[in-house]
């Protein structure tokens, strides 16, 4: 499986646990790359620094707020709807990137997220109510988890970075 294709099912995964983490790491890694196949596309804003740091202020303000016992269900329909644009979002951007389908990345971002979303509730439900932890620290570990995990698949692997066009012989 390519590389993008990985970076996609990752991103879209933690889109589901942090809806705007994900675009926020990927857009800040942009601003490293600026790859030329986002010229001319609406997803060349991502490689923007004010959208990027826009959207690091939107994922700090949702670590925050998750915290609320107000706060409703990351699955319920909006929420989900929410999450699974957010992973998208991330798939479309790295598969136009590389030169691929950006609505092969679309779909395949959005169904991660809402994998991720439903994965990532029933984790916290479950270690909360075994651990005996409170919901707000149970989520603090889930946003150091879903930060390392983004940094990981954005930095750490040149998220934003084309992959090299090799001739096949």
């Amino acid at each position: 499986m390519s590389k993008h294709r990985w970076q996609t099912l990752g991103l879209g995964t933690l889109a589901g646990f942090r809806s705007m983490t994900a675009p926020a790491l990927l857009s800040s890694n942009l601003l490293t790359y600026h790859p030329r196949a986002l010229v001319g596309s609406p997803l060349r804003y991502l490689q923007k620094p004010l959208v990027a740091h826009g959207l690091k202020l939107l994922a700090a303000g949702e670590m925050t707020a998750d915290k609320l016992p107000q706060m409703p269900d990351r699955i319920t329909p909006v929420a989900l709807l929410g999450r699974a644009g957010a992973g998208a979002l991330v798939g479309a951007a790295l598969y136009k990137i590389n030169h691929d389908s950006q609505w092969r990345g679309a779909l395949l971002g959005g169904v991660a997220a809402i994998a991720g979303s439903y994965l990532s509730f029933f984790l916290r439900k479950k270690t909360t109510e075994q651990s005996g932890l409170s919901s707000g620290l149970v989520g603090g570990l889930e946003d150091v988890l879903t930060l390392a995990s983004g940094l990981a698949l954005t930095k750490g692997t040149h998220a934003g970075e084309p992959q090299s066009r090799r001739w096949s012989l």
